[in-house]
């Protein structure tokens, strides 16, 4: 008898295994999903349906939010203001351009590259673009994501951090103001879901990364300090 029970019982776990499978296909279903790493627990293709209907599942978002507590590295070269993947380091008009890009599943609170002082917070563009579009990160004069850009002055010079919002995106979170002091690795924003951060800076700043690393901000040294105006 007892064992038939346990049969019955099995039998009941994996129909409502099954069931579970067929109502988040082709989702993973929740009884593996924990055990899944982030881009697998929650695929792209799920969260811009849930980007369309507004309603995400709690598990993601706590993901999405995390901030975890970080230490700068000793030395003074600057950090990575965000999490993510370096796409380029471009130089144009005497400005190189480290472009990092955010996926859904990154940490997304910026950090301070340098110890310095905010001379300005300023807002760019007008409208949104989905994608991972180039002309952007330079500022052309046309329609682009609505961007924040950070300026911080230090003893040896300028450098500017910018957050870059897409369609998914939408949204920035400024959390420093003109003439505040701020050290190398504060918090200083965040962007909501996935986007591009960029760093700017003197075009002879030597570089300590190159596209395709992955870096982590205020942990990873991307260039070293500044030297000069």
């Amino acid at each position: 008898m007892m064992i038939l029970v346990l049969q019955i019982v099995i039998l009941c776990l994996l129909a409502a295994a099954l069931v579970l499978w067929a109502l988040y296909f082709p989702f993973p279903s929740p009884l593996v999903r924990r055990w899944l790493p982030p881009r697998k627990r929650w695929p792209e293709t799920q969260i811009r349906v849930w980007l369309k209907s507004g309603k995400y599942q709690r598990a993601f978002l706590r993901h999405f939010y995390r901030d975890p507590e970080r230490t700068a590295p000793p030395g003074s070269g600057m950090l990575a203001p965000a999490d993510g993947l370096v796409t380029s380091a471009e130089v144009r008009a005497g400005k190189r351009y480290l472009v990092i890009a955010l996926s859904f599943w990154d940490m997304h609170v910026q950090r301070s590259p340098v110890a310095g002082r905010v001379l300005g917070v300023h807002s760019h563009g007008d409208d949104f673009m989905d994608g991972e579009g180039r002309e952007f990160v330079f500022l052309r004069e046309k329609s682009c994501p609505v961007q924040k850009r950070l300026v911080i002055a230090t003893d040896g010079g300028q450098v500017a951090v910018r957050l870059i919002t897409s369609l998914a995106a939408r949204r920035i979170e400024t959390w420093v103001r003109a003439g505040e002091q701020v050290e190398r690795g504060q918090r200083i924003g965040r962007i909501l879901l996935g986007s591009t951060v960029v760093l700017e800076l003197p075009a002879a700043t030597k570089l300590l990364v190159r596209a395709g690393d992955r870096v982590w901000a205020g942990q990873t040294a991307v260039a070293e300090g500044l030297t000069g105006p």
